[in-house]
C-alpha cells in the first residue's frame, strides 16, 4: 500500500468527527455529494485524498468553514511527512490523526453526549446538568474514598 499523507488523514479524522457530530452516517454524507459510504469512508480514512472542489462541497454539507479541516491539525501533519499506511502500527501508528482514538473528543459517546446535551431546550434544565456533569468529573474516584465519613 503507498504511504498516506498526514495531513489526508487529519482532514478525514475532522470529516468524521463533524459527520458524527452532527449524527449523519457516511450513505447520508455520500448521497449528499453523489458517492457510496465506501468512497466516504476511504476519505475518512486518509487512503483517498479529498480535492478542493469535494472538500468545499463536504464543508457545506456539515456546516462548517473549509478551515475547519484543518484545525488542530498536528506539528508532524504540518510537516507533510507521509506515513506507512500498513505494516507495524498501521494506521495507530504514534503521530497519525487514527492515534487520536484515545483522545475523548473523537470518541462517539462523547459525541452522543454533545448531542444530546443540546437537545436539551430548556436552558436551565441544560446549565443543572453541565453543573452536575462539570462537578462528578472533576472529582476522582481516589477523593471520594478518601475523604471521612461523618457518622454522627
Amino acid at each position: 500500500m503507498s504511504n498516506l499523507h498526514p495531513v489526508d488523514l487529519h482532514v478525514g479524522v475532522r470529516l468524521r468527527q463533524r459527520r458524527n457530530l452532527l449524527g449523519m452516517s457516511q450513505t447520508k454524507l455520500g448521497e449528499a455529494v453523489g458517492l457510496t459510504f465506501q468512497q466516504i469512508q476511504k476519505y475518512e480514512r486518509g487512503t483517498n485524498r479529498v480535492s478542493a472542489s469535494r472538500l468545499f462541497e463536504f464543508a457545506k454539507i456539515v456546516d462548517v468553514p473549509v478551515s475547519f479541516f484543518f484545525d488542530e491539525m498536528p506539528a508532524k501533519a504540518r510537516a507533510g511527512r507521509p506515513v506507512s499506511g500498513r505494516g507495524g502500527k498501521g494506521f495507530g501508528e504514534a503521530g497519525t490523526p487514527f492515534a487520536q482514538e484515545k483522545d475523548p473528543l473523537v470518541k462517539r459517546e462523547t459525541l452522543e453526549l454533545v448531542r444530546a446535551y443540546y437537545k436539551i431546550r430548556e436552558p436551565g434544565v441544560r446549565k443543572g446538568v453541565y453543573d452536575m456533569v462539570k462537578a462528578v468529573g472533576t472529582t476522582s474516584p481516589a477523593d471520594r474514598t478518601s475523604r471521612p465519613k461523618n457518622r454522627k
